[in-house]
Parts: C-alpha cells; structure tokens; sequence
C-alpha cells in the first residue's frame, strides 16, 4: 500500500503587497513559513500501516532551483510513487488549489483513493461535493486516516470507518460518528515526522534568519470567541492542553531546527503549565529561539513569567491587538483594552523580547480611521507591526453576520490580505492605505 500526502502551494493572491510602497514591501508577508504539522501527523500515524511520500509543494515552489508547476509536481510525484491513496489538507484560501491536485489525480489514475482533510473540511464539509473527491476527512484526522488505510488495505468498506464522509452522487454520506473525539493532545497525541521534509528544509526560514524554523504545539482550541477566529469553533470553545513532558520530548528530537514557533491560538500562561515546562526547557539546557502567540491580557497578567520565558528563549511574541478602538474590540468579542496593549509592550521590551503586533481593518474604514490607527500604531514602541483585512472566514460567527455584504466568493483570496467586501474607500485607495501602515515599524526602532 503506498499513500501520497501533499501540502498545496499558498495562494498568490495578496492586495496588501501589490498596492505597496518600496519602503513596505520588506515588511508585509508574503508566506507561512514551517513544515506542515497536519500532514506530517499523518504521515506518522500510518507509516507502520503503508509507504509514505510527502510532496510539500510550498516548500518545492521555495527552492531556488525548481522551475515546475503544481500540476507538474503533482503528475511526477504520481509516477515516482504509484499511491494508492493521495491525501491533501486545506485551508480556505487553499482550497481551489488542493481541488486542483486532485483533479490532477483524478485524471491520471481514477482509481486512487482521494481524501481531503485539514481545517477546511472541519468547518466546510458541503465544499468538497466535487467529483474529485472520494473521501472527506474532518477533525483531528490522524487516527482516522490510518482506519481509511486499515480498510483499503483489508477490502474492507469504507462505510466502516466511523468519522468520514464519502462523496457519492446524491451528496456527502457521513458515516457513524467517532466512539468519542479524538484527544490529540494527550490519549491520541501522535509526534509529527519532521524526517519527510529533509528536502525542503533551507526554506523554512523566518525573517532574516538563515536557521530552519518549525511549528509544535501546545494546546488545541481556545477558550476565547472571537468573531473572526476559526480556532474555536474546531473545538466547540474548549482549548486542550498537552503535557510538559510530552513537549520536552518533542522538542528534544528538533536537532534540524532551532527556531520553534508555538503554533497555538494563544499559548496559555494562566494554569501553570507554561511555568513547569520552561522550568524544564532551563534545567535540561534546551536551546531554541521560541517565537509565540500571546494575549496581551495574559502579559499583563504574570510579568514575572514573561521574564522566566525569556532566561528560557522566548524572543518573538505575536500579539493580536487587533484595534485601537474599545467598541471595535468589543464587535470582535477580543476582551483586551488599549492600556493592557501598551502595558504588555512594556513588559516584552523589559525582557528583550521582540514584539509583532497585529491589527486588523474593517473594509468600512475612511482616510481619518486610517490615520487615526497610524497614529495609535506609531505611538507604541513594537518592533514590528503587522496590518491585516479583517476577513469572514468561512465557519467563523463573523462569516454568517457578514454573509449578505461579501461581494467576493472565491476562496483563493480568503487570507486576510484581500478585500472580500465593496469598501468605503475605492478599492485600490483603500489597498493603498493598508499597504502604506505596514511602513510605520520596520523594526529599527527597538530590541
């Protein structure tokens, strides 16, 4: 049994960046950066079951000597490999292309087995009724994956697997539902297999860093509901804790990687954990740069932590801001107050640590709300600041209050760096204004 698990390529749509001055250009994003956490889970679920291959077609479209096209990726790594099986996982504005991979799939060999997985499929089931796909793999799918294997390999009907949905003409078919969830963090935590994507490894870098960065996780979900977020609603709002020592563990395997990222919705500082794992990522001699998502409310909360966590590596923090305005705060149910904002820049900046704070801006913003952020924004000591649309992601509480004012459908340019609503401003204006915030921190100001 051979199986094909394949990263699709990011969109390239991005307003932000094609409306932008020379002095933003360096500073807006242009990619995620690190291995594909999902995808190597798989893979380490099954590979006792089947042969993998991996084809991280970000990490491919990387590399300065590829000159191929997804499609073309695509068509070689079937001829290498003969799957059986060809997995992808998606995201929203990577939809359409992981639909592409498997049109291509498709029409190569029409007996592989296709299966869908990832956060899309969690929140969007209904957008994988295309003929393409065979089988829609919700949730924390690692161990349902490895049944779907289990049961091709044995001829056994997939209508035996519990938690999957199969395409069949007249619909989706869910089959029964999972004995119970999958706790991915504790009874069913699978370590992903970093050791499939050697090849791509000089292209998951970070900023101006040459060292290889990758994503690890702490806890799934997240306790807080804000509107635009797509983290909770995966979990019903619970957020999921794993171990320290499970952590430590992990972190003990990353030789090829010295920057770690913790890819949680917010990494919790309030129950303990993070105080006993660095306790332990200090005594063991751990040495990573760490890079995390904070709430400014939590930093504000236990400065004597931030500290702990910077003796330990922390040097980059993520910090949603979000607005300058407490009644746009409120809309996106984000519970921070400007003062928490300014409070929690001093904190990081005490202990040498680098801070990105991140804004979003509504479509129904005029020239005095954007120079009214310009001015709140360059009032603040960050070393960088990061300027995003706010977007209504599909599955999301904003997605159903903003349904009836979306103007833009397609998928592809779901990633916060494009417009989906008709703004106030004309459009290209209004690109323009949010390029040219991106140019308010370049960095040089601090740390």
């Amino acid at each position: 049994m051979n199986v094909l698990l394949i990263n699709p390529p990011r969109s390239l749509h991005n307003g932000i960046l094609s409306h932008a001055t020379d002095d933003a250009l360096p500073f807006i994003h242009r990619k995620l950066i690190g291995p594909p956490l999902g995808l190597l889970t798989v893979a380490a679920a099954v590979e006792h079951l089947c042969e993998i291959a991996v084809l991280d077609i970000k990490g491919e479209l990387d590399l300065p000597t590829n000159t191929a096209s997804p499609e073309q990726l695509v068509r070689e790594a079937l001829e290498r490999y003969r799957p059986d099986i060809v997995g992808v996982t998606t995201i929203a504005s990577e939809h359409n292309a992981a639909l592409d991979i498997l049109r291509v799939v498709r029409s190569v060999d029409p007996h592989i087995l296709t299966v869908a997985g990832g956060l899309h499929t969690t929140l969007c089931p209904q957008d994988y009724r295309d003929d393409c796909v065979d089988v829609v793999c919700p949730g924390q799918s690692a161990p349902i994956f490895a049944d779907i294997v289990r049961a091709v390999t044995a001829a056994t009907p997939l209508t035996e697997v519990c938690g999957i949905a199969i395409n069949r003409p007249e619909g989706l078919q869910p089959t029964r539902p999972l004995p119970h969830p999958v706790d991915a963090t504790d009874r069913e935590f699978i370590r992903p297999n970093r050791e499939y994507l050697k090849r791509w490894l000089s292209t998951y870098v970070v900023g101006g860093s040459t060292d290889p960065a990758t994503y690890l996780f702490s806890s799934l979900g997240c306790a807080h509901r804000c509107t635009f977020c797509s983290i909770w609603p995966q979990f019903d709002g619970r957020q999921y804790q794993r171990r320290a020592d499970s952590i430590i563990e992990e972190l003990e395997t990353l030789t090829d990687y010295p920057v770690v990222r913790f890819a949680d919705a917010n990494t919790r500082l309030d129950d303990g954990f993070i105080d006993r794992l660095f306790g332990q990522i200090v005594d063991r001699g751990i040495d990573k740069t760490f890079i995390m998502d904070l709430r400014a409310d939590a930093i504000v909360a236990h400065p004597g932590l931030i500290e702990k966590l910077a003796r330990g590596g922390l040097k980059v923090v993520i910090c949603g801001f979000e607005s300058f305005r407490s009644e746009e705060l409120s809309t996106y149910h984000k519970s921070i107050t400007a003062r928490q904002i300014d409070q929690a820049v001093e904190i990081l900046h005490a202990n040498g640590i680098m801070i990105r704070g991140n804004y979003l801006v509504p479509s129904t913003y005029t020239a005095d709300d954007f120079t009214a952020l310009a001015d709140f924004a360059g009032s603040h000591r960050v070393a960088y600041a990061g300027y995003t649309i706010l977007t209504p992601m599909p599955g999301t509480a904003y997605f159903d209050q903003a349904r009836g004012a979306i103007v833009e459908w397609n998928l592809d340019k779901y990633n916060f760096f494009n417009c989906v609503f008709e703004p106030t401003l004309p459009l290209e204006a209004f690109y323009q204004q949010v390029a040219a915030l991106w140019a308010i921190r370049k960095g040089d100001q601090v740390i």
